[in-house]
């Protein structure tokens, strides 16, 4: 980078401060300047007044605010036009803004602006509704295009090692090391290969092999990750080998089984914000369990407990002893390790409940892992934060 270039740079990120360094800018570099200036001059989206201080208010009208997203479109790359949609929402009021309709038409669509309309679900207006639901359909989709495939290969790979089929198992469905050790005998030196007499498979049942529960608290920290447990609920509901059921909850549990075949109708179902009350939400989970050894229950939460925490315990080492297998997920989603209830995580841990964060790309692993029935403390230990 030249010495003009770096001048450049500094006067755009200084602003009007630095207009005393000689630095002359093109028609888009002013352009440039006047978006950031609107956001982090403190000059908002509406009177040009000069002498307004750094962190004012919005009071600007929509049509101003619809050309500032358009125009940061224009000149920044994506990935920065989401951060200063971010800021924008949190430094300027847009988020009200955001319950109009032709605003939600501009915005660029990511995980940040899907959880923050679900935090807005009980007061979108029904004139937005449809553009919202749009946008949040527009990210799940991307989501779900991202993770389904690793995730049905992981979970039908590890349910079809669960079940072995010795007669003419499919290319795809070969034991490999069963296989060649049972062809040893019939090893051909002139061809340096094996020639397999008897094929090794991982069969398939046709009945659900393994029940699913996903139970995610639905406060609003754990935001992300009720997003991408939708996400995945909905994979998951869509594989004939395992049953899934989706259950949300705060002070109060709901049962969003029926809406997995649509991320967005799931989604627009939850309620971010409110209390904790996970011990309910374990009780609802026990009267559904039906198979206790073959299922597996994914606490979504941070584990602050605003019901009755000795009781929480007590039912989750119940859940435990009938043969349930635990999972505790402190958060699924990209932050890496959130604030979390220490104590519990470490009383889930003493009861055979492993408790961690999860990102996105490595719950299908988990999965595979968790039906399989490994040390998912030493999974944990290797490919999160524990």
């Amino acid at each position: 980078m030249n010495e003009q270039e770096r001048l450049r740079r500094w006067r755009l990120i200084l602003g009007d401060e630095a207009k005393g360094m000689g630095v002359k800018l093109g028609v888009n570099d002013q352009a440039i300047d006047g978006c950031l200036d609107a956001l982090y001059g403190g000059k908002g989206f509406g009177s040009p007044d000069k002498d307004r201080k750094r962190g004012a208010g919005m009071e600007s009208s929509a049509p101003n605010v619809a050309r500032w997203l358009g125009d940061i479109r224009s000149y920044f790359p994506k990935s920065v036009v989401q951060v200063m949609q971010k800021d924008a929402i949190e430094r300027l009021g847009l988020k009200q803004l955001l319950l109009e309709p032709e605003i939600l038409e501009t915005v660029e669509a990511d995980m940040d602006l899907v959880t923050t309309l679900l935090s807005l679900n009980r007061v979108v207006p029904e004139k937005t509704r449809a553009t919202a639901r749009q946008v949040v359909r527009k990210v799940t989709q991307e989501l779900e295009r991202r993770l389904r495939r690793r995730t049905e290969q992981a979970v039908i790979g590890s349910l079809n090692r669960a079940q072995r089929n010795n007669r003419r198992p499919r290319h795809n469905e070969i034991d490999w090391n069963r296989t060649i050790r049972a062809n040893l005998k019939h090893y051909q030196p002139a061809y340096k290969t094996i020639i397999p007499e008897r094929r090794f498979g991982y069969g398939r049942k046709q009945q659900r092999l393994r029940d699913i529960i996903l139970c995610v608290d639905q406060s609003g920290s754990m935001a992300s990750s009720v997003v991408y447990a939708s996400v995945f609920g909905a994979v998951l509901a869509s594989l004939k080998a395992v049953s899934t059921r989706m259950i949300v909850f705060d002070t109060a549990v709901v049962d969003l089984s029926t809406d997995l075949q649509d991320p967005v109708d799931l989604l627009f179902g939850v309620q971010l914000g409110g209390g904790t009350d996970i011990n309910r939400a374990l009780a609802y989970c026990q009267s559904v369990v039906r198979r206790p050894n073959e299922t597996i229950l994914v606490l979504i939460s941070d584990l602050f407990e605003g019901g009755n925490p000795p009781e929480m315990l007590q039912r989750a080492a119940a859940l435990v002893n009938s043969g349930v297998q635990m999972i505790a997920l402190l958060a699924l989603n990209d932050q890496g390790a959130p604030g979390h209830d220490d104590n519990h995580a470490q009383a889930f841990a003493a009861m055979g409940i492993p408790a961690f964060a999860c990102t996105p790309d490595k719950f299908p692993d988990l999965m595979a892992a968790a039906i399989e029935r490994r040390d998912l403390q030493a999974w944990a230990g290797q490919n999160t934060e524990a």
